[in-house]
């Protein structure tokens, strides 16, 4: 007898082919029959007009934190994903430490926007290696999860203090490698790392991996070639000038694997967006002649994002604008109240960087206030408010935050909600040298929705713009970043496949309203933005139904992934 039989459903097997009407048997955690079932089933469900999907593979979250106050691993779980990894950008909580413990968690509450209290009350951090990291999680997690060892907690762990803007000895790149072995025996992923000027910690210092020399990048990433079923995962400059091009390339030469980089996300389809994205995919092209295997993950929606000058993630990446985060929040606002201050900083976000649609000051959104004087300015633009007070746009802004205590949520105008861009979004997720994703959950809470990502595709290519098939999406969302990762029986419907299953509603799924979600630990008074999933039905994760009518069960029957159990070795890869 199956344990479930979902019968009469629209099969979209994750591999592109086209959708075909039957069942689908499960027992014992896998897929025994697809098409034809004609067997009992301790539970039948009845799938009429719904599609019967793999399970949406998530390739780049910050989860390695919240999986311990939220194994269920929310809003994830909900918008149909089964599979997620974590530990990218350099990232990782193992392994670990007391000093660099010490060290990690409020770098992670600056560069990844974790709440510190959050981290500190929800987070055991008790554990030293790799393994005694996993081992915490084996059985007390909600959906299958891989994670990568990060080359910023590494560098900590071997250097301590000198990992922040000191070159590494010989002697210590050696531990450095060890360690590194050490974790991907345990089962870690594979090697993550960054270079971005975007990434500083919680003194506005660069993180440690942006000290690596190339010859350290290179040497760390050489020890995934020893170890089955590892990847590669490196941030660069995105302004992608040589150097970061032949970096890209090498670092997967020297690990001969794939090397994903986030992010190439299309805010627009004006001449200059489309340039770029030549830009940035003609990378691939480079490392593919050299032998070498480049790919961006690229975002498949209009992303929200909220910035403060509290924090000052984003903003610290202006050109000329580091300096100013790395003071305290009091000096900060002190500074900020000086015109001379307010003119330099204005130059320098005029300064050609990657970043300059930030600085658009009279179009930037006044999304949420703290306090009664600021309350009128809610939901307006900067512009408009500018208008009513008589001064520049900048001032206005910078007026507003220090009425707020530089809480003060500001949002760049959204762009790219249109049938030319969606069109443009679609190409490059089709596109070989790309692999949807850059959902970044558990990370940026109070800043980004990207978390929903799998739901938006499916909400705005497929249903909104007509501009994929669901064929195409889900096999974006299941097969490619299978393929990618080098997963084992996952990824695709087929006989003998671990039953990671999705039961959503075509003509209905989509995001609902996003909104802030007072849900975590040690905190009171900070959220995280939040959306629910429309017409994602049921999911199961090997076997286990963890929502049902689209709320969740309660069970956790996630796995562990570790690298060669579960993954095989990748060296290129191809839709």
């Amino acid at each position: 007898m199956l344990d479930y039989k979902l019968e009469n459903g629209l099969i979209i097997d994750g591999t592109g082919r086209e959708k075909y009407t039957g069942s689908v048997g499960i027992k014992d955690g896998v897929i025994v029959s697809l098409g034809e079932c004609g067997k009992h089933a301790k539970k039948t469900i009845d799938c009429e007009g719904r599609v019967i999907a793999p399970g949406f593979v998530d390739v780049h979250t910050h989860y390695d934190a919240q999986v311990f106050w939220d194994p269920a691993l929310s809003p994830s779980c909900f918008h149909g994903v089964t599979t997620v990894f974590g530990g990218f950008c350099g990232f990782s909580i193992a392994p670990l430490n007391d000093e660099a413990a010490s060290y990690l968690l409020p770098m992670l509450a600056r560069v990844e926007g974790m709440p510190e209290k959050c981290l500190a009350a929800g987070v055991p951090w008790d554990w030293t290696s790799t393994e005694s990291y996993l081992a915490k999680l084996e059985g007390n997690v909600g959906l299958n999860a891989g994670f990568m060892a990060g080359h910023s907690a590494i560098r900590r762990v071997v250097m301590g203090d000198r990992a922040v803007g000191e070159a590494a000895t010989d002697e210590e790149l050696a531990q450095m490698k060890a360690l590194l072995r050490e974790s991907l025996e345990a089962g870690a992923m594979g090697f993550s790392t960054t270079t971005s000027p975007t990434h500083n910690d919680a003194d506005g210092n660069p993180v440690p991996s942006r000290s690596a020399t190339r010859e350290e990048l290179l040497e760390l990433a050489s020890v995934c070639r020893d170890y089955e079923g590892t990847t590669l995962e490196l941030l660069p400059n995105l302004n992608f000038d040589d150097d970061t091009v032949e970096l890209l390339a090498d670092f997967s030469l020297a690990g001969g694997r794939p090397v994903n980089w986030n992010v190439l996300a299309v805010m627009t389809a004006d001449d200059a967006a489309r340039e770029q994205v030549k830009k940035q995919l003609a990378v691939s092209d480079y490392a593919r002649e050299k032998g070498a295997e480049v790919i961006a993950l690229t975002a498949a929606q209009t992303m929200t994002i909220r910035i403060n000058l509290h924090n000052g993630v984003i903003f610290d990446s202006l050109p000329d604008w580091a300096w100013l985060f790395k003071l305290p929040v009091a000096e900060r606002a002190e500074q900020l109240a000086l015109p001379d201050v307010r003119a330099q900083l204005e130059a320098g976000a005029k300064k050609p960087s990657f970043l300059s649609r930030v600085a658009d000051w009279p179009t930037m959104n006044i999304v949420e206030t703290f306090s009664e004087e600021t309350r009128p300015y809610q939901g307006r633009t900067v512009g408009n408010v500018a208008q009513e007070r008589g001064t520049s746009a900048f001032d206005t802004m910078i007026d507003i935050a220090l009425m707020d205590g530089l809480k003060t949520s500001f949002m760049p105008a959204s762009m790219g909600n249109d049938l030319e861009t969606n069109e443009l979004r679609a190409r490059i997720c089709k596109d070989d040298r790309t692999v949807v994703g850059a959902s970044d959950a558990g990370a940026h809470l109070d800043m980004i929705d990207s978390f929903a990502y799998s739901t938006k595709l499916l909400e705005n290519a497929c249903r909104k713009y007509e501009v994929l098939t669901f064929e195409e999406a889900i096999h974006q969302l299941t097969e490619v970043p299978a393929n990618l990762m080098g997963l084992k029986r996952r990824g695709t419907l087929a006989t003998e496949n671990f039953a990671d299953i999705v039961i959503l509603d075509p003509n209905e799924v989509a995001c609902g309203k996003l909104h802030t979600r007072f849900d975590l630990p040690g905190v009171e008074d900070e959220g995280r933005l939040y959306m629910d999933a429309i017409g994602i039905d049921h999911v199961f994760v090997n076997g286990e139904m963890i929502i049902e009518d689209g709320t969740h069960t309660g069970r956790l029957p996630g796995k562990i992934l570790r690298s060669g159990k579960d993954t095989y070795t990748v060296s290129s890869m191809a839709k």
